[in-house]
């Protein structure tokens, strides 16, 4: 009779361990850890091992765009500018040359001749450049008997025959001397060329039988030996 009792009481105390070890509560995760852990839990013969893990920061994949250039530029490198101050070169072809010009005296007495550079870089820049010496003096006393209202309008040279085209307006027109003395110093001044054999000087294109009315106008006017 007590042996019964006896197990009757040992089968009660195993079912009441039995029950309290199968009730024991499963520890929850600790939720208090910073962000970047984690918490193994493991369940070890009935009991809850925590073990706190340390996970490894994010690698940061965004790839990182480079600022070289943005913050430098591109440098563009310009050559300076430069200012020529060269004076264009005359043409070699230009040639000087001392002539000898003839004008009169304010009271248009006589010839007067006097000395002037000429510079021109071809036969009929020569001649015109000559004609136009006839136009203007450097010496007040030295009147010219051309004036500068004669227009030259063209000039031609060919086997020694040099051939003056001229435009004559009323205001440049003299008496019986100044038209005398006009032509001796237009044929002096010309036939100091020893290339110009004659000289004819046209009006208009037209051969004119007197170039101010008191005078004849030879065509051609020929050098006098």
């Amino acid at each position: 009779m007590n042996k019964k009792i006896w197990i009757a009481a040992l089968l009660v105390t195993v079912m009441a361990v039995a029950a309290g070890c199968g009730s024991k509560p499963t520890a929850a995760p600790n939720q208090t850890q910073g962000a970047g852990s984690e918490t193994n839990v493991t369940e070890v013969e009935g009991e809850t091992i925590t073990e706190p893990v340390t996970a490894e920061p994010e690698e940061n994949t965004t790839p990182t765009e480079s600022t070289e250039g943005s913050s430098e530029g591109t440098t563009t490198t310009t050559p300076p500018s430069e200012t020529s101050t060269e004076t264009p070169a005359t043409s070699e072809s230009n040639q000087k040359k001392t002539i000898t010009v003839f004008y009169t005296d304010e009271e248009e007495l006589e010839l007067h001749k006097a000395s002037a550079e000429i510079s021109y870089a071809s036969d009929d820049a020569k001649y015109k450049a000559a004609f136009e010496s006839l136009q203007q003096s450097k010496d007040a006393k030295l009147v010219p008997l051309w004036a500068k209202e004669i227009e030259l309008k063209s000039v031609q040279f060919k086997d020694g025959a040099l051939t003056l085209d001229i435009h004559l307006p009323d205001t440049a027109r003299l008496g019986a001397g100044g038209e005398s003395y006009a032509l001796d110093a237009l044929k002096q001044t010309f036939f100091q060329f020893d290339e110009v054999k004659s000289l004819d000087l046209l009006v208009d294109g037209q051969q004119s039988e007197s170039l101010m009315g008191h005078v004849d106008l030879e065509h051609p006017m020929t050098r006098s030996e």
